[in-house]
């Protein structure tokens, strides 16, 4: 009953028995329910995952599977089928994401905070851009993913959410609510954020982080949001621009404690904490883009005041010192 030994030819030639017969008579011929979550996508044409397997087992080995014979799903069924080469698409809901939501957000803002309608050239062009956007798994996504028709509603969420909207809200969320008061104190400054996601992508800068594989970071709502704090964090850890900075210090006399509180490892440590320090860069991506990083711009500091530094919105080394001396 191995799923391997399914091959293209007998998922072929199911596709083709589910074609003739029709969904409702092929999933009554092997006794399979209606998929719920994954469906074969093949010729713009949808397909229920489980009994398309279940028939071809049987195209392969001359024996039929029945659905309590195995398990459908992403783990099973979906990984098969993609490993034939065939697409297989998710019909889970997935929630908009921080960033997905201020890229939406700053189309509303800039029409006046009103909503837009599916035909937009703008709407069509986000959905396209949402679909780029490395926020999902492939795997996870609909065929229907951030769709225009979705991104429209998105919209109309976040015009009627605006706290000076006169009529009745339409359904919502926490993050919308977020990323609209973020707007509304700071519009300049979640503009820009936005213009960086969309350079970010247009520029094959977030492909670095697949390639890199950079988790995610501790606040994935923190200002800059996931993708880009994720590109801050890889170009903070590049091991050339560390070692420069830390010679530079030695060099200066200034010795490796942090910049921020003066923590030194070395002095509190010994010789385990010997060379032992993080490197911070202090200005945003949406402010400096790809540009080449200078020196200039990375700060030394301990664990404890990078975090504090990344806790929420953004805080400058000498701000935080301030809130330390003040303490």
């Amino acid at each position: 009953m191995a799923l391997e030994n399914i091959t293209v030819d007998a998922v072929s030639a199911a596709l083709g028995e589910f074609d003739a017969l029709g969904r409702e008579a092929f999933l009554d011929k092997y006794r399979f329910g209606p998929a719920r979550s994954y469906f074969l996508v093949h010729e713009g044409r949808q397909y229920d995952s489980k009994a398309i397997v279940g028939a071809a087992h049987g195209y392969a080995t001359g024996e039929p599977l029945a659905p309590a014979q195995f398990s459908g799903g992403e783990a099973t069924v979906a990984r098969r089928l993609r490993a034939l080469g065939f697409t297989v698409a998710s019909t889970k809901r997935l929630d908009w994401d921080w960033q997905e939501v201020v890229l939406a957000c700053a189309l509303v803002y800039a029409n006046g905070w009103r909503e837009l309608r599916t035909a937009d050239p703008r709407v069509q062009e986000l959905s396209q851009v949402l679909r780029g956007l490395p926020v999902h798994p492939m795997a996870e996504r609909p065929a229907n993913f951030r769709s225009p028709d979705a991104v429209s509603r998105k919209t109309s969420d976040l015009a009627t959410a605006h706290p000076d909207y006169p009529g009745k809200r339409t359904r919502g969320g926490k993050t919308d609510e977020q990323v609209i008061a973020q707007f509304l104190a700071n519009p300049t400054h979640m503009l820009d954020v936005a213009a960086a996601l969309r350079g970010g992508l247009e520029e094959g800068q977030f492909d670095e982080i697949v390639e890199a594989r950079v988790g995610s970071v501790d606040d994935p709502e923190s200002e800059e949001g996931g993708l880009l704090m994720r590109l801050h964090a890889m170009r903070e850890r590049d091991p050339k621009l560390r070692d420069a900075k830390v010679e530079r210090a030695r060099q200066s006399g200034r010795g490796l404690g942090c910049e921020v509180c003066g923590f030194d490892f070395a002095a509190t440590y010994g010789a385990r904490g010997s060379g032992y320090v993080e490197c911070h860069h202090v200005v945003p991506l949406h402010v400096t883009g790809r540009r080449k990083v200078r020196l200039e711009d990375l700060v030394l500091i301990c664990a404890n005041c990078h975090r504090m530094i990344h806790m929420g919105p953004w805080l400058r080394p000498e701000k935080l010192r301030e809130l330390l001396l003040g303490s």
